[in-house]
């Protein structure tokens, strides 16, 4: 049978469709190579050393728990996980290099209260949106906060404070982490709701502070727990009032600032794991899930729970949402009380 073939018109017709079809295939093809490498990116994924970078100065909280979760997860992930630490501007400095970095999970920092909600809801100047510049991964311990004073204070329990800072306004002064941090937030909100004056000594780090405010250079000090307590037990410092859920074990005579009648304070800070933002979901789910099983050795969660703080873990998802909710608490705070960095 003679072979028929298209008419020229037909085959003018038909090009089209050839080549759509063959840019089509090319286009899966490319598709196909592009998800092909990714998953063996992230099968490698990781392959060098990743740096957990700590927004402040050594000795505070923060430092203590990407020290406590760092070996672990390195551990877990097969490469060594080192802590850096970047302190300045309240955690700003430190928290702006994570969000500049490049996302290929190497480059990862703690995320804190401070970075991500105290400091951007009360500081316009911040160089990065703590919503958008990051891609959260976990949530590793939320930790009480506490006030404490040197044993020189003329008071060691809530009511003594209180009626000192009343009857001596502007006499005493207190640390904190930096300005914008939640120390100073927290103070800040304190002294508007007690009706009490006293003057912000800001420091580079929650170490510094804490180790000033033992020393007796100042007063007292707004610090999260972990730091705190060692000195509390050692008598060097003393807990009047702490922010947390219920009246802590390591300190029953403390009472919680929801009891003495200040609950807007009442609140805890949180300790996790962020990226720059357009970080791979597969790096994402890798860290998330190497720090949930570091967490699963008891000896890791007994050293996070020492310190007085509670193992969170929870999901990326999650965490973004702690955030977004903690900074709008903060913002609203802010805009209430009429706080300002001046």
């Amino acid at each position: 049978m003679p072979i028929t073939l298209p008419t020229p018109a037909a085959q003018r017709a038909l090009a089209p469709v050839s080549k759509r079809r063959s840019l089509l295939g090319r286009g899966l093809l490319t598709s196909m190579v592009l998800l092909s490498a990714a998953s063996a990116w992230s099968q490698a994924y990781p392959n060098k050393t990743i740096r957990l970078q700590v927004p402040f100065a050594p000795g505070g909280t923060t430092d203590i728990v990407a020290r406590v979760i760092a070996e672990p997860l390195g551990r877990v992930l097969g490469q060594s996980v080192i802590v850096e630490n970047k302190p300045g501007g309240g955690g700003v400095v430190g928290a702006n290099e994570t969000a500049k970095a490049v996302p290929d999970g190497y480059n990862l920092g703690v995320a804190t209260v401070s970075t991500t909600a105290a400091n951007p809801a009360i500081n316009p100047k911040i160089p990065y949106n703590p919503l958008s510049d990051f891609t959260p991964i976990i949530n590793i311990a939320a930790t009480p906060n506490v006030i404490a004073v040197h044993p020189s204070f003329p008071a060691t329990d809530y009511a003594g404070f209180i009626a000192e800072l009343k009857k001596h306004p502007g006499k005493y002064s207190y640390s904190s982490s930096g300005t914008g941090g939640i120390g100073h937030l927290q103070t800040e909100l304190f002294k508007n709701l007690s009706g009490t004056f006293i003057t912000h000594i800001p420091y580079r780090g929650a170490g510094p502070a804490l180790n000033d405010t033992v020393a007796g250079q100042v007063p007292m000090i707004f610090d999260n727990l972990p730091s705190a307590l060692p000195f509390i037990k050692e008598n060097r410092l003393v807990a009047i009032v702490v922010a947390a859920p219920q009246r802590l074990a390591v300190l029953p005579n403390v009472p919680t600032f929801k009891e003495v009648g200040l609950e807007p304070v009442n609140r805890m800070a949180y300790y996790g794991i962020y990226g720059p933002k357009g970080l791979p979901k597969e790096v994402v789910e890798r860290i998330s899930s190497g720090v949930k099983k570091a967490l699963e050795d008891p000896q890791v969660r007994k050293r996070i729970e020492d310190t007085g703080s509670l193992v969170v873990a929870n999901t990326p998802e999650q965490f973004q949402a702690q955030i977004k909710a903690e900074f709008e608490i903060y913002k609203k705070v802010v805009d209430s009380q009429k706080l300002s960095l001046d």
